[in-house]
């Protein structure tokens, strides 16, 4: 099966955006509160999982071999990082709700 060119190019841009969107993640963890800084670490390892997985994806693409693996890998880091951060969400607002 040929992949057409122009779905390489859309993973690609994805991946810039991507890396592009560590810039304020990066700038987040410099900060002096340790709340903005545990949330940017969350942020931080969501956006290395998408990497991963954009990653094997073009790889994928592109090379003739299998990164499936890889990119099951990085899915995997996101669900956990998404299901991390849902937990802490709702601990959060149960905890400002008072009940």
């Amino acid at each position: 099966m040929d992949i057409p060119d122009w779905f390489v190019w859309i993973i690609l841009g994805l991946a810039v955006l991507q890396v592009l969107g560590l810039v304020p993640v990066v700038r987040r963890m410099r900060g002096a509160d340790p709340a903005v800084r545990s949330s940017a670490r969350w942020d931080l390892v969501d956006a290395v999982g998408n990497l991963l997985a954009f990653g094997a994806l073009m790889l994928s693409l592109v090379v003739a071999d299998s990164w499936f693996r890889l990119a099951l890998a990085g899915f995997a880091i996101i669900a956990a990082t998404y299901a991390i951060k849902g937990v802490r969400h709702l601990r959060a607002r149960r905890l400002t709700t008072g009940s």
